[in-house]
């Protein structure tokens, strides 16, 4: 490839976006739990759950504030982002492949949509053609992603980010942040959440009456089940550790919060081998 950042690949979650952050912060040689990641972000509390239970439902929503709350973490995304609702959209892939190339070439990794299947992969390089990248179902047959073909998909999306790794901030701050998050997301807010999907606990009402109806898709009732079960696995690991960091601090809600995220991990987890 023409430029080509050595080592950098996703760590394998099924939230595939914060595998695609987890890998470039290693690769920046940024310390960072995956617990305190997904807490952190708030991801590790959030549900959306579409109608239907389909697979779209753990990417489908908005993730701005998610990407505000990864500067507590200690790193910084920015990128170019753009549907096929949007004016200009058929300058997009242009623009994505223009940022890409830019920032790889001063050393900072990139991570973009669908360059596959519809999930988050890690940019690693590209030649004059498209993009080197890593992550689920990546294969070398598949490469280099024509950087034209980028928001082609099924998704029609095109998301193209850098991470470059910043100064954290103090504990109390990044709990807080995550909490007052996770509890404006389970509000259904419309600017976070669309028309067919629902979070919080309406999320896991419609989840269960599209099982009772029988109007379930049964492969998205599998994958949702996968990833928010690892959600809610790092919710409790990142309350446990918050507890540790924030020495005594606010330990008793914790602790009690720690308890209720391992009933929801325990109970997703057996849906998830069901």
């Amino acid at each position: 490839m023409a430029k080509k950042l050595d080592n950098l690949s996703w760590k394998p979650f099924w939230v595939s976006h914060l595998g695609c952050i987890k890998g470039c912060l290693d690769w920046l040689d940024r310390e960072v739990s995956d617990a305190w990641l997904f807490g952190g972000t708030g991801h590790a509390f959030v549900l959306n759950v579409h109608e239907t239970v389909c697979p779209s439902g753990p990417t489908a929503w908005v993730t701005e504030r998610m990407f505000a709350l990864g500067k507590n973490v200690g790193y910084a995304v920015d990128g170019v982002f753009s549907s096929r609702e949007t004016p200009g959209f058929d300058e997009a892939p242009g623009r994505a492949w223009a940022f890409a190339r830019a920032r790889l070439d001063d050393g900072v990794p990139c991570y973009g949509w669908e360059l596959a299947i519809p999930e988050f992969y890690v940019v690693n390089g590209y030649d004059e053609t498209g993009y080197g990248f890593d992550g689920p179902q990546a294969s070398s047959e598949s490469q280099p992603k024509p950087w034209a073909e980028l928001g082609a998909g099924e998704t029609g999306v095109v998301e193209m980010y850098s991470v470059k790794a910043g100064p954290p901030s103090g504990e109390a701050e990044t709990v807080r942040g995550a909490f007052s998050f996770a509890l404006e997301h389970a509000k259904n807010p419309s600017r976070w959440i669309f028309p067919t999907y629902r979070s919080g606990l309406e999320g896991y009402d419609t989840w269960i009456e599209a099982l009772e109806a029988g109007s379930a898709d049964g492969f998205g009732t599998a994958y949702n089940a996968a990833v928010w079960s690892e959600c809610r696995r790092f919710a409790v690991d990142f309350l446990q550790e918050a507890r540790e960091r924030l020495e005594g601090t606010a330990a008793g809600v914790l602790e009690e919060a720690e308890g209720r995220y391992a009933i929801a991990a325990r109970g997703l987890k057996k849906v998830e081998e069901l």
